[in-house]
């Protein structure tokens, strides 16, 4: 499949691209099928051959996503500009970092939702000591059975047990 693309000529620090069409598989620096025009990124001066390139998108020929958004934004052709850049694997200490930076504001606004100023009594600045005034237990009063009752309640349920184990 022909593909037009850039092919870089200049100096080192000065770069210069040349639009060429050529195989979509061979190297954009050897040998093309036709030098279509060239462009200067630095003054951003195009020159392009327009009819040629409408030849040879009419052929069925395609584009780099960067040429197609050079065209686009010259109005050379229609549509919509194409992402230049392939979606890869993210960063794996970027992904970590990102993480640990999620648990720490989720922390930090639980924090701020469970502790208010005006509530707290003891505010050292850790978690154990800080005592909210509306979460104290209520302690209810427990009915306590006089230790004699509770001796006789025990004993007596065994033997009843034992008996109908005997019939």
């Amino acid at each position: 499949m022909l593909t037009i693309k850039l092919s870089k000529v200049g100096k080192k620090n000065k770069k210069m691209f040349r639009i060429v069409i050529s195989e979509k598989a061979r190297d954009p620096y050897g040998r093309a099928l036709e030098i279509l025009g060239s462009y200067n990124p630095y003054s951003k001066d195009l020159k392009i051959k327009t009819d040629r390139v409408k030849y040879w998108l009419s052929k069925g020929s395609g584009m780099t996503p960067s040429i197609n958004n050079l065209l686009i934004e010259n109005k050379i052709i229609e549509g919509k500009k194409e992402k230049n850049s392939k979606v890869g694997t993210p960063n794996k200490r970027k992904i970590e970092k990102n993480e640990k930076k999620k648990i720490k504001e989720e922390k930090e606004n639980v924090k701020e939702e469970a502790v208010a100023p005006t509530e707290v009594e003891n505010n050292t600045g850790t978690e154990e000591n800080i005592i909210k005034t509306e979460e104290k237990p209520v302690e209810t009063p427990v009915e306590e059975i006089p230790a004699e009752e509770n001796k006789t309640e025990e004993a007596t349920p065994e033997p009843e047990k034992e008996t109908e184990k005997a019939e």
